[in-house]
């Protein structure tokens, strides 16, 4: 039989005349589309040079197989992937898309294999975390986010843009005739020695189908928690809070600041081998070898509170629930930690104390919170100021929002091609922790404000806005990216 996986004929034809070519021996055999051009059968016996032997299949069965064919065409190609060097040369590849013809109607669909080949092939090159396609009625848009900060990579005429997704839809094995509901997939990839795996989501909008392909370097899922940026003191709570046997330990902030990797992290130094680690996720992001991974499935009544509920039962030592987002999820994991599990967890709250009276609000008892919190670490993502480029600039007015005096260097981000123009390059984590003493215990029991636990947590530690005041001391940021990321704007420095 013929290897499906390089089908003779083009993907764009093959989808356009209804015909599909399944494999042959002595004959070629052929699937036609119910509704489909009889006449394209003659370019199949032209093309194969095998008597035909001819089946239809329904509309839906169609597409089924013909996602199935070619899914591993073109963008499934890691080798197509690793064979693009694209160094701004992302505007070439938009020039070969046709101006005048329908895009079917050119030599099969390489212009737009080789377009999404090479903006994801960009965005890797970027360090993009996602590639955002979005379709309006006046054009195509394709954004990277690079660094937590969106950027436009190109604008193509809105005609495109149902091959486009179409074609990102079958690569990540996608239902290509389904336009009224999302829809979400994954792409394995290989670029050079680097392992990508591409989450792709798609969404029906009134402009058309919007994708999110969020790329995960499978290399950035095993940072060790030294690699994670953490200032001495709060590595060492962190690490001390790891150590004891049971108990809730949460990391806070909002999406895309970094919250996954420090669990992994923590899973990575936990994962010696000797205790039984379960996670249940959505999606399972990384693969982490010897943790036995769950992923929520809400279709078939997959839940967090499922998942958990399910592998408490597997005799865990060690659990990491994704996120905790119910009341349900919330009770079952603080009663895990009251039986003598570890559980590792998110929260979505701005701050470290925040996280408290959230799980408060959601209904779990004050003492019952009392008694299993063991730590909670807030954080952020700064992006870090491009070395080669940053200028210093003066600081007059700026001492107060640094915390007094202050005889350093202030730099502003000037933009160089080795950051590609924006004065940044890469990104640093800044944290605030709140270790759960017997103080803050009695707090947390006796029903405190939030303010009145925040006041004795940083009474001699550092809050967020303190870490981002530092990293622009130390010269590894701007005021301007503190005050975004941080949003402690006040009066004085609203103007900058």
């Amino acid at each position: 039989m013929m290897n499906a996986a390089a089908p003779p004929l083009a993907y764009a034809f093959a989808k356009r005349h209804g015909v599909l070519l399944l494999g042959s021996d002595e004959h070629a055999h052929v699937a036609l589309r119910d509704g489909g051009d009889p006449l394209a059968l003659i370019e199949v016996r032209r093309t194969t040079g095998l008597p035909l032997r001819v089946e239809t299949l329904s509309a839906t069965a169609f597409d089924r197989r013909l996602s199935e064919i070619y899914a591993d065409v073109g963008l499934g190609n890691a080798a197509g992937v690793e064979q693009l060097d694209l160094h701004g040369n992302l505007d070439s590849l938009v020039e070969d898309i046709p101006t005048t013809a329908d895009l079917l109607e050119s030599q099969g669909d390489a212009p737009v294999i080789r377009l999404i080949n090479g903006l994801i092939a960009e965005a890797a090159r970027l360090g993009a975390s996602d590639v955002h396609i979005e379709s309006f009625e006046s054009a195509l848009r394709v954004r990277f986010r690079v660094d937590g900060v969106m950027r436009e990579a190109v604008s193509l005429p809105a005609r495109i843009a149902p091959l486009l997704v179409s074609r990102v839809k079958v690569m990540a094995r996608l239902d290509i005739a389904e336009r009224r509901v999302p829809q979400d997939g994954r792409v394995s990839l290989a670029m050079g020695a680097k392992a990508l795996d591409v989450r792709v989501s798609t969404l029906p909008t009134r402009g058309g189908e919007r994708v999110v392909l969020r790329i995960l370097d499978k290399e950035q899922g095993t940072l060790s928690l030294e690699q994670l940026g953490m200032s001495a003191p709060t590595l060492a709570s962190l690490r001390k809070a790891l150590q004891v046997p049971n108990g809730v330990i949460l990391v806070t902030g909002p999406t895309g600041s970094g919250k996954t990797t420090t669990l992994y992290s923590a899973l990575t130094a936990l994962n010696d081998g000797e205790r039984n680690i379960l996670t249940v996720e959505d999606p399972v992001e990384y693969a982490v070898e010897g943790v036995g991974q769950t992923q929520v499935n809400a279709r078939v009544g997959m839940s967090f509170a499922a998942g958990l509920r399910a592998i408490l039962r597997q005799d865990p030592d060690i659990v990491m629930v994704g996120e905790i987002r119910d009341a349900e999820t919330a009770q079952i994991a603080v009663q895990a930690s009251l039986t003598g599990h570890l559980v590792l967890s998110t929260v979505h709250t701005n701050d470290a104390a925040g996280a408290i009276t959230r799980l408060r609000d959601v209904g779990i008892e004050p003492f019952l919170l009392a008694s299993s919190l063991r730590l909670v670490m807030a954080q952020r993502l700064l992006r870090k100021l491009c070395v080669h480029c940053r200028a210093p600039r003066t600081h007059s007015g700026f001492a107060e929002m640094l915390g007094g005096e202050f005889d350093g260097v202030l730099y502003d981000a000037v933009g160089c091609p080795r950051c590609n123009h924006t004065g940044y390059a890469g990104r640093i984590g800044i944290h605030e922790v709140i270790t759960v003493d017997e103080r803050i215990r009695r707090l947390i029991a006796s029903d405190a404000g939030e303010d009145a636990i925040a006041d004795a947590a940083f009474a001699n530690a550092g809050r967020l806005s303190d870490a981002a005041r530092d990293a622009v001391a130390a010269g590894l940021t701007t005021l301007e990216e503190a005050v975004r990321v941080t949003r402690q704007e006040t009066r004085d420095d609203a103007g900058v």
